[in-house]
């Protein structure tokens, strides 16, 4: 593969949406942008082209005659820039056949060409500019679905990950440097004390577990969760979704069988992404489409993070109820939530016998007038294991925590080589792999075979 220096790309840096965006970003990279994009524009006056200058000016056609479109340009000279090369930003107008038109019109010039999905930011690893975690923190700030995520992203941006891996990777050099000591000048040096060097191992293999273990909280504000409603029809489940994520996404009518698909509805509680599945009634039907529907809703069942099974306060919980708490997946958390609170409750108990005992307290709602709606949410929460993300302040990404995890189990394996009285030249196998895998986190060691495969999951223009 080329030196990335010797290459200079292109590509929208912009989100692109038909009819909407006032503005989108052509951006160049490498050492032609510069005379790339003097090819391609028409600048009046006497502006100064200068390195973090804007200037006013016309993407023009091929011949240089009529204008494409009425751009500002921003001029970053190497190694001021994102990249660490020469850059050029042309902000045009959004849409998109119009930014589409630019960025071939800088595509159609000798010695450039497309950017690969995520190449700018590959290029600003290399060239120092950012280490791999900031990279990959800018991927988790763009695809953040809550302010929480974006917090939890911008922390890692400013090289919070960096600042905890790296003195727990150095504390491992330092010990394979007293181990390798050890081994080249035994008889000039005092014994080794082992007791000591796995005493600070396992402070490494403390920091590290705590890591891991903040990492799977914070992937819940990542990714979110999926949370399946289901019931009997007409319990109220498009009613709550409704109430839930502020605007009609479901048909609610007195008619019970309405909804025969699974309808989606994204929202967020408390800072986690949550995608709310509100499945068909399910009931004994001979309607085709309906079967269909509620074959979904059981689907749903086993793929949700919690099942929420709603059942109706105002006629009790009845046979039908329990037979269908018994279809959830035994592993799937699940709570019961007893509707239409505002309502006369009926006299009905839950039977003896039943599940509901072992899992969560009932929560009692109102998906008409909100009573109960913030306890549904904090049990809900709960459910999920997502009540308690307050305290977190930055997240691995899989890769990263799979990582750690590979560290913690080649120190674990230290532990082994003590305890079988193994001579210290096992103990530095293992050492070194815990150090490469921290390093790989931080990217001080890394392929170019391993870069390739985790940009390439970054979308192009990052």
């Amino acid at each position: 593969m080329a030196d990335p220096t010797e290459e200079t790309i292109a590509a929208i840096a912009t989100a692109l949406s038909p009819n909407e965006g006032g503005i989108a970003v052509v951006r160049i990279s490498g050492p032609d942008a510069e005379k790339i994009s003097k090819e391609i524009l028409s600048i009046p006056g006497k502006q100064i082209w200068a390195s973090h200058h804007i200037v006013y000016g016309y993407v023009t056609d091929q011949d240089g005659k009529d204008h494409i479109d009425e751009v500002l340009v921003l001029i970053l000279k190497s190694p001021r820039s994102f990249t660490g090369e020469d850059v050029i930003e042309i902000h045009c107008h959004g849409g998109l056949v119009n930014v589409e038109r630019v960025l071939q019109r800088v595509l159609s010039q000798p010695g450039v060409r497309r950017a690969l999905p995520g190449e700018f930011s590959k290029r600003a690893v290399l060239n120092g500019r950012i280490d791999l975690t900031r990279a990959e923190a800018i991927s988790q700030l763009i695809a953040a679905r809550s302010q929480r995520a974006a917090q939890l992203a911008m922390t890692g941006l400013d090289g919070g990950i960096q600042a905890q891996i790296n003195p727990l990777r150095e504390h491992l050099l330092n010990q394979l440097s007293e181990i390798e000591a050890r081994i080249d000048f035994e008889e000039d040096l005092p014994a080794l004390n082992e007791i000591e060097i796995l005493s600070q191992l396992n402070e490494v293999k403390a920091g590290l577990s705590k890591l891991i273990d903040e990492a799977n909280k914070g992937q819940v504000l990542h990714k979110g969760l999926q949370v399946a409603l289901i019931g009997l029809p007409n319990v109220g489940k498009s009613s709550l979704l409704n109430r839930l994520s502020g605007q009609e996404r479901a048909i609610v009518t007195s008619h019970p069988g309405t909804t025969r698909d699974l309808l989606e509805s994204a929202i967020i509680l408390q800072g986690v992404p949550i995608t709310l599945l509100d499945t068909a009634g399910i009931r004994t039907t001979t309607n085709a489409i309906e079967k269909e529907g509620i074959n979904r809703s059981h689907q749903a069942l086993g793929s949700a993070d919690v099942v929420v099974l709603i059942f109706d306060l105002s006629i009790g919980w009845s046979e039908e109820d329990a037979a269908l708490l018994s279809k959830i997946p035994i592993d799937v958390p699940k709570l019961i939530v007893g509707n239409k609170s505002d309502l006369k409750a009926s006299p009905k108990r839950f039977p003896k016998g039943t599940q509901s005992s072992r899992i969560l307290p009932d929560i009692r709602i109102s998906a008409l007038n909100g009573e109960g709606e913030k306890e549904f949410i904090d049990a809900l929460l709960r459910a999920c294991g997502a009540s308690d993300l307050n305290g977190i302040v930055l997240a691995l990404n899989d890769r990263q925590k799979d990582l750690a995890a590979q560290a913690i189990g080649s120190l674990e394996k230290i532990q082994q080589t003590a305890e079988n009285r193994l001579p210290l030249d096992f103990w530095t196998i293992d050492l070194r792999e815990a150090i490469r895998s921290l390093g790989e986190i931080t990217g001080q060691e890394v392929t170019e075979e391993l870069l390739d495969r985790i940009f390439s999951r970054f979308c192009i223009g990052k």
